[in-house]
């Protein structure tokens, strides 16, 4: 039952990511997981886990982490 908490929470970090990068309507529900756990991974290495947590997962840290990993996809893969 975690893992599954895990996903969705994934996928709603990765949707704000794409929503505050303006990439939102682009991306898949599959890359908005991707992008929300990695993200995660990325912020909570950068920042720490400060803030508060849902699913073993720091929101802010989090959510800063998804935006870099979407702006820097978008800026190496990205349409015009």
């Amino acid at each position: 039952m975690h893992w599954l908490w895990v996903l969705i929470v994934g996928g709603v970090i990765g949707a704000i990511a794409g929503a505050i990068t303006s990439k939102g309507k682009s991306m898949g529900w599959i890359f908005n997981i991707i992008a929300g756990l990695v993200g995660s991974s990325i912020g909570q290495a950068l920042l720490g886990s400060w803030g508060p947590q849902v699913a073993g997962m720091a929101l802010i840290p989090s959510i800063i982490g998804a935006v870099i990993l979407v702006a820097v996809v978008s800026f190496f893969v990205g349409k015009n």
